[in-house]
């Protein structure tokens, strides 16, 4: 188990609200149509995340430390530098106010007060946790519950009665519309984290450096697998749920109701127990994402990685900020969530393309630098991510 660590931090990003939210809404507005795109995700997360994870293990480095002494031309540097906080910190607060709202309506259901007045309180709740560090204190509570969340959506999966032949024709036939885009990008953004692939690095190089990198990037390959597995999984399991309760009904998914997916297990406690659940999958994200954004914004700029230090401080409490601001004055709280997953996945192409220069530089990995085929691999993943998002802005305009 010693061998185990950074890819749960990939896991983790896989059950906080977003997530759940937006494998409910697949679930139930498309059955299982998108079932095949919850596994070119999953695929996706492992090409970047193992990227990013060889990364650190191989050159001691984080992603915006290697592109900083890679790059000897200023105006580049200042260039990239630029881009890579805007991606971070848009991508951050779009990620804080799915958190603060998923957070938000499960204490919606839970206490019956508005949604805005949650989302305030929930933002009261992240700063003092962040600002006095007692977040160490509640983590094990939330992450029970989380997890508990999770293994009920997996015994769920397991009792009702799946359609086979739909699920499989989902899964082994690929459909896209106008209507299933925003949806599809939208499970991209929530499997495919673009802070993950700072924090992978930053983590492996600690994680493993102590072994010889061969070795060191056996174990993290298995970790990351093992990792995405399970999180796709759990995402799976609540897809399905969702799908067999609401797809094909006269009933419409809504914060009201979202929860009733657990009916064939909890039957009237299901709404109760996956408002909780919801709640503490929403507190424990909308700290971590922003310490994140702390953590990736501080080593991008070559400020001290120290969270005692004012500019460390002033990161979190933007992002904070920001989503505690979004969240509150949405109107439509599931919406929001699943447009804030859609802009993680517009941001995306950015992250990966730098990942994907710097893991082919042979200056930076030496014998590890990128081969044919996962060179291959990535191109097709990057061009996807761009079809998709250009495909998307130009329905826009």
């Amino acid at each position: 188990m010693k061998r185990f660590g950074p890819g749960m931090l990939v896991a983790a990003a896989f059950i906080g609200p977003g997530t759940v939210t937006t494998a409910s809404i697949a679930g139930a507005n498309f059955g299982f149509v998108l079932i095949w795109a919850l596994l070119l995700s999953c695929i996706i997360t492992f090409v970047l995340q193992e990227m990013s994870s060889r990364l650190g293990i191989v050159s001691g480095l984080g992603l915006s430390e290697s592109l900083n002494q890679s790059i000897q031309n200023k105006t580049t540097k200042l260039c990239l530098m630029i881009l890579i906080v805007a991606a971070i910190g848009v991508g951050n607060a779009a990620f804080e106010v799915g958190n603060i709202t998923g957070a938000a309506i499960g204490l919606n259901q839970i206490t019956g007060l508005s949604v805005p007045g949650c989302s305030v309180f929930i933002g009261i709740i992240a700063f003092i946790l962040l600002g006095t560090n007692a977040f160490k204190l509640i983590e094990p509570l939330l992450t029970a519950l989380v997890i508990v969340m999770s293994l009920l959506f997996l015994v769920t999966m397991m009792v009702i009665d799946i359609d086979v032949k739909k699920f499989m024709n989902g899964l082994m036939h690929p459909k896209i519309s106008s209507e299933s885009l925003i949806m599809i990008m939208a499970l991209i953004g929530t499997t495919v984290v673009p802070y993950n692939l700072f924090l992978h690095a930053h983590f492996s190089k600690e994680k493993w450096k102590e072994l010889q990198p061969k070795k060191a990037l056996k174990y993290s390959r298995v970790d990351t697998a093992v990792a995405i597995s399970l999180g796709g999984l759990i995402t799976l399991a609540i897809m399905s749920t969702s799908a067999v309760a609401f797809f094909g009904s006269a009933v419409s998914i809504s914060t009201n109701n979202i929860g009733e997916q657990l009916n064939p297990i909890l039957g009237s406690y299901s709404n109760y127990i996956f408002s909780f659940g919801l709640f503490a999958a929403g507190v424990t994200s909308a700290v971590t994402a922003p310490l994140a954004a702390s953590i990736a914004l501080t080593e991008a700029l070559g400020w001290e990685n120290d969270p005692s230090q004012k500019k460390f401080k002033l990161i979190w409490i933007s992002i904070i900020s920001i989503g505690t601001l979004f969240a509150v004055f949405g109107t439509k709280p599931l919406e929001a969530i699943l447009f804030a997953q859609a802009t993680n996945a517009l941001l995306l192409p950015i992250i990966a393309i730098f990942l994907f220069y710097i893991v082919n530089k042979r200056q930076v990995m030496g014998s590890y630098a990128n081969g044919f085929w996962v060179n291959l691999l990535a191109v097709i993943i990057i061009a996807s991510i761009l079809s998709l998002s250009g495909y998307k802005i130009s329905a826009l305009i």
